[in-house]
């Protein structure tokens, strides 16, 4: 299958940060697919470390950007994938909050500001416990991560058969 549009998937984290490594983990495992011939040719994978300027630079020209990134909720439910869609008219919701201090959520404000945010930029958050020092993720992330590669792979492929598909964005505090 051709690629008709730009697509970009962005694994933010640590991943010498345990289950802030998910993002990054969620590439590597696309990166595994795509050698094989498992994902369409020309599906920019790469990982950041969350900071607005790298991701708004990273997610330039593409017409489908999907982030995956860890998310600390309190109570948590560690493994649990939340989706956010969003769209050049739904804003941030107030009170997001990043492990990596300035992250997704002032990206995504600042991109709008200078007219720089994706036609479709989709996040994927896993609830994560635990971002001590080490390698490795929990149990209940990892467990969590074929389901999340396979999410993202569903959204490439939906991007590719109907680019022009749009879902209502649903809105989750992350």
């Amino acid at each position: 299958m051709a690629v008709s549009s730009r697509i970009t998937v962005i694994g933010v984290g640590n991943e010498f940060r345990r289950d802030d490594g998910v993002g990054p983990a969620v590439v590597a495992r696309l990166q595994e697919r795509a050698t094989r011939g498992g994902l369409p040719a020309g599906i920019r994978l790469v990982c950041s470390d969350g900071e607005p300027g790298r991701l708004i630079g990273l997610w330039e020209g593409a017409e489908l950007v999907v982030v995956v990134d860890a998310a600390h909720a309190h109570p948590g439910d560690p493994g649990r994938i939340h989706r956010l869609e969003l769209d050049g008219y739904k804003a941030w919701q107030a009170g997001t909050a990043s492990s990596h201090g300035l992250g997704l959520g002032e990206a995504v404000e600042l991109a709008r500001a200078l007219g720089r945010l994706p036609p479709r930029l989709i996040v994927y958050a896993v609830e994560g416990t635990d971002g001590s020092l080490g390698t490795g993720l929990t149990p209940a992330v990892a467990g969590a991560l074929g389901t999340l590669v396979e999410q993202v792979e569903q959204e490439i492929t939906g991007h590719l058969v109907a680019p022009s598909r749009r879902t209502t964005p649903r809105s989750v505090r992350l």
